[in-house]
């Protein structure tokens, strides 16, 4: 099991469009892979539970995966979070 705190930089907050893009990054891999924030854990490949954990700009959230796949989801994910989200 990985586990990775990310500080959200995305200027909008994790909603439609850039979680959209997300739900479909994380479907990507076989592993399962949750977030959570402010104690509330939910599958990263659920549109739903993660638009309504409400994230804002700077605020800190854990990603974590476990699975065969783990090693590269995480490494997808932190290149998502630390370059791509940015500029949605």
């Amino acid at each position: 099991m990985l586990t990775k705190t990310f500080v959200l930089k995305c200027p909008i907050g994790l909603h439609a469009r850039p979680a959209s893009i997300l739900i479909s990054e994380a479907e990507k891999f076989k592993s399962e892979i949750s977030i959570r924030y402010k104690n509330k854990e939910i599958s990263l490949k659920s549109i739903i539970g993660v638009m309504t954990l409400g994230i804002k700009t700077g605020e800190s959230f854990d990603v974590i995966i476990s699975g065969e796949d783990e090693a590269e989801a995480m490494e997808r994910l932190n290149k998502f979070f630390e370059e791509e989200i940015q500029s949605l």
